[in-house]
């Protein structure tokens, strides 16, 4: 059970750590970009060491807000986020698929994720997204598209907030999805056109019986809870939501008498 660096913004990937570690996470999913730190690879090896907690996932930075970071070549940021998970010791690398305006990468991505797959020996893992809705229409923001499910992809990444943005079920997405599904990003939503990322729990997207089909299928990738916490005020506020969090998924995956006490 995995925390998200990015679950702790507007705090730091320094927090990401110190609080994983507290609460008794099995580890970390980092979100390249949160801030400069995240971005410094010799940085989170210190903060993997003092705070023994290790980086088992790495979010590469392909998020509007990182676009940015590690350059502007989108091929070399995952040749990077490769090379980073190495480093630290992760096996996975999650990407989300490219912008339509993306050229030549976003038409041979399918092909380039094949590659990295058979060349790296880290396993990249397509993330789920959404169609951008406005009032009136919707907008096609990804190609070779949003919903990786007939693309030719070997491992897949399910974000549960994405899939209600989607107005999809997540429970439907892992049945259908078979073996290909390697990684969670665990969270919710309210099928609202905003990208919500909710306490697991909090939303329509049934987040105990997608822990339960896990169990029920022998899911060995990683759960990794990804949510939005920058409203919910204070440290001690967001420390008990994150606690809540993991004790909800321990229960959900059969794991509960692993989790600590407080």
């Amino acid at each position: 059970m995995l925390l998200s660096t990015s679950s702790v913004y507007p705090e730091t990937t320094a927090s990401g750590f110190e609080l994983a570690a507290a609460l008794g996470y099995d580890g970390v999913e980092l979100m390249v970009g949160i801030d400069p730190v995240a971005a410094d690879i010799d940085a989170i090896e210190k903060l993997r060491d003092y705070h023994e907690v290790p980086v088992l996932a790495v979010h590469a930075p392909c998020l509007l807000v990182t676009q940015g970071t590690w350059g502007n070549d989108p091929w070399e940021k995952l040749a990077r986020s490769a090379e980073a998970a190495e480093r630290l010791g992760a096996d996975t690398v999650v990407v989300h698929p490219p912008f339509r305006w993306q050229g030549t990468y976003a038409s041979g991505f399918e092909a380039g994720i094949r590659r990295l797959n058979d060349d790296t020996g880290v396993r990249f893992c397509v993330e789920n997204m959404y169609p951008w809705r406005t009032p009136v229409r919707n907008f096609k923001a990804y190609l070779p598209g949003w919903d990786p499910s007939e693309l030719d992809y070997d491992y897949l990444t399910l974000d549960l907030s994405h899939a209600s943005t989607a107005k999809a079920q997540s429970l439907d997405l892992a049945r259908d999805w078979g073996d290909r599904l390697r990684h969670v990003h665990l969270t919710d939503g309210t099928g609202s056109a905003m990208d919500e990322h909710l306490l697991p729990g909090q939303g329509d997207q049934r987040a105990d019986e997608v822990l339960a089909h896990l169990v029920d299928t022998g899911f060995d990738g990683h759960v990794v809870l990804e949510v939005n916490t920058r409203t919910i005020g204070s440290r001690g506020a967001r420390e008990h939501a994150l606690a809540d969090s993991l004790t909800f998924i321990r229960t959900h995956l059969g794991q509960l008498a692993t989790a600590p006490t407080s």
